[in-house]
């Protein structure tokens, strides 16, 4: 029944198109060439409706109508043909010779091999003992996984199937709705869609030629406000009706201890750091050898020595201080010197006319000669030691000065002139907010350690095997490229190795993973490259016959506003989403918008952040939703699509709250960008 509801959906959009299109030739007199660019559109649409491959149809219609194009002139058939094919081997070259595409291959092979080091149920479990005490935990727990695991892989089938396989049978054995539970799954698979490193915003970046660089930095606080967006409604939800996300039971939040552990006397309630350190004295510690205890006692000390590499560090150095005071000082006399040059205060007698030029150049004038008053020249001698009213100066200075002055720089004033004795002491100490935010430091840190007892300690172990080293790794990937250390290629070559690393550390680097994760990298790589070279000549056919010309004069003809073309644009890309994958979203129809950015005056980074939080929906809307079908295959069979899909829905709904408020607080995205490259 279920695939007879798809199948009616399909053919009705077919049908849909396909009468656009038929009232589209019944309206006009003569079809012209940008009409004929809209039907290959159109069919383009229904041939991937209909299941052929996207990018060898891309190609085929775009050679075709390039042929009739070119045809379509005085040109004769032989030309035509030799034209399209000179045309198809530049735009396939042109997508080889691009560096940004290298980075995709790498990214993926990263993914891959992360799925493969089996951190994700480590991760998981970690994470929903730590959030125990949250309402919904289960659902929480399973969209960080989800979040953090989609960071480091980017790859949604794997992490949708992975949970599905970990998370819906404990979420279902602990009384959670099933639409809640398959929602959860699959909005929190989609994430990695958005978040960096993403591959979507490498392949936005190269169609519409703005720096992935700068998308990366853009999308991080969007990425990070939807997944608050999914947990907030998860946690209210949860609060709302309890019977929807039961609590932990005692058994769920039960953490075994170690045997050792248990010898020195140690309970799940119990304060670590205090009984650690008394197992350390004579006799607590029989048969429990010291160094096992002191390994112990390092673990619980982590957060304490972090805190205090953080603080040492964070305290204004003499050295750094002594900088800024010269860097301030500088300026002062230079621009002192210059001020004097453009006021003319300094300026020669207009007789001395080689004087003048070399005061325009050096910003000084010669020294008057013997008999000509200081008054004329506009430099005053230094005062006669015995001159009444001069400065008592010492008798060396007056035969420095010149010099110095000369040179256009100040002499810096003597130590006892610049400040009162301990001023400068003074400027090199921390100012309040520094020990503000150690004493705020200090007291969280106080309250962790009187909460952290034996049963944290070993959730936190779980954290420090599973959770600290992806977010490392994410951190070195995001960092090296967010803070220019790095280009996303390079980024991607070391996160590539980050992850055979990880795999390694964890034993699972044998030749059967390494050898699955580069056939799986060079089936979507080439997937990928092969979309870019039918995007190309299809892109290239639709500009020949000018569809690009008359879709852009039809949208100006509607005399939209910028709100109103962002939001018909939007809407658009919406329901594309349905039928269709990012990738064909992406490499279509983003080249047909990209060019009416500009008369709208809408920057195409923060068009970029829109479109890849709308383009969640091609994951989660509903009847073509991937991420429903990769749970759907690996669900309990009592788990129908129809609850999958009803799951979904309230999540698309945030994700439309998600976009009207980043369209509404810009900054959420351009903020981090301007700060960096600006």
């Amino acid at each position: 029944m279920t695939i007879r509801k798809e199948l009616w959906f399909g053919f009705t959009l077919m049908g849909l198109i396909i009468a656009g299109v038929l009232a589209m030739v019944l309206s006009v007199d003569t079809m012209t060439n940008g009409h004929y660019g809209l039907l290959m559109l159109s069919l383009v649409v229904v041939a991937i409706m209909l299941g052929f491959p996207t990018a060898f149809t891309l190609m085929g219609m775009g050679m075709i109508f390039t042929f009739f194009a070119y045809h379509s002139g005085d040109q004769s058939a032989a030309g035509a043909i030799k034209q399209t094919l000179d045309l198809m081997v530049q735009r396939a070259f042109s997508v080889m010779a691009s560096d940004v595409l290298i980075a995709i291959p790498l990214f993926v092979f990263m993914g891959y091999l992360v799925e493969r080091a089996n951190l994700i149920e480590k991760l998981f479990r970690s994470l929903h003992l730590s959030l125990s005490r949250v309402p919904g935990s289960l659902a929480v727990a399973t969209l960080v996984t989800c979040a953090v695991f989609a960071t480091a892989t980017g790859i949604v089938g794997a992490v949708v199937t992975l949970m599905g396989l970990l998370a819906l049978p404990q979420m279902l054995k602990g009384g959670y709705d099933t639409r809640l539970a398959a929602g959860s799954i699959t909005a929190g698979g989609c994430l990695g869609i958005l978040i960096p490193p993403s591959v979507l915003l490498i392949v936005y970046g190269a169609t519409a030629g703005v720096s992935v660089v700068k998308l990366y930095a853009g999308a991080f606080f969007p990425g990070l406000m939807l997944a608050g967006l999914y947990i907030v409604y998860v946690i209210i939800l949860a609060k709302l009706k309890p019977a929807w996300a039961p609590p932990l039971s005692a058994e769920q939040r039960n953490v075994p201890l170690p045997e050792p552990l248990l010898k020195v006397g140690a309970s799940a309630g119990k304060s670590a750091l205090l009984g650690l350190l008394a197992a350390l004295k004579g006799r607590n510690n029989q048969g429990v050898s010291s160094g096992y205890l002191l390994r112990q006692l390092g673990i619980v000390l982590m957060p304490a020595v972090l805190f205090l590499v953080v603080a040492v560090m964070s305290y204004p150095s003499p050295r750094a201080a002594a900088t800024d005071a010269a860097s301030e000082l500088m300026p002062i006399g230079v621009e002192q010197v210059d001020r004097e040059a453009r006021t003319g205060l300094s300026e020669p007698p207009a007789a001395e006319e080689d004087a003048a030029e070399e005061a325009a150049d050096g910003g000084l004038a010669e020294p008057p000669a013997e008999g000509e008053e200081a008054a004329d020249s506009g430099l005053a001698e230094p005062p006669a030691a015995d001159e009444e009213g001069a400065l008592g100066e010492p008798d060396g200075a007056a035969v420095d000065e010149p010099e110095n002055a000369a040179e256009g720089v100040a002499e810096p004033p003597a130590a006892d002139t610049v400040a009162e004795p301990g001023a400068a002491a003074a400027d090199t100490q921390a100012g309040s907010g520094y020990w503000i935010g150690v004493a705020v430091g200090a007291l969280a840190l106080a309250v962790f350690y009187a909460l952290f007892s034996y049963a944290r300690l070993e959730i936190f172990k779980m954290l420090l095997t599973s959770f600290f080293p992806l977010m490392v790794l994410i951190l070195a990937v995001l960092g090296s490229i967010v803070f220019g250390l790095a280009t996303p290629t390079e980024a991607a070559a070391v996160g590539a190795l980050g992850g055979f690393l990880l795999a390694a550390a964890y034993r699972q680097l044998t030749f059967g993973v390494v050898k699955e994760s580069v056939f799986l990298t060079a089936k979507t790589s080439a997937m990928v490259c092969w979309l870019f070279v039918g995007s190309a000549i299809f892109s290239a056919a639709f500009a020949l016959l000018g569809g690009q010309e008359l879709v852009e004069q039809w949208v100006l003809g509607m005399n939209l506003s910028k709100t109103e073309f962002l939001i018909l644009s939007q809407v658009i890309i919406f329901i594309l989403g349905w039928p269709l994958e990012w990738t064909e979203i992406i490499v279509i129809f983003m080249p047909i918008f990209i060019p009416l950015l500009d008369n709208f005056g809408v920057d195409p980074l923060f068009f970029g952040l829109l479109v890849a939080l709308n383009l969640q929906t091609a994951f989660l809307s509903p009847p073509v939703a991937m991420s429903a079908f990769y749970l759907k295959g690996v669900a309990p069979k009592h788990v129908t699509l129809n609850q999958i899909f009803a799951g979904m829905l309230p999540f698309m709904g945030i994700q439309i709250i998600a976009i009207v408020l980043l369209y509404w607080f810009p900054q959420i995205g351009m903020w981090l960008p301007s700060v960096l490259y600006n």
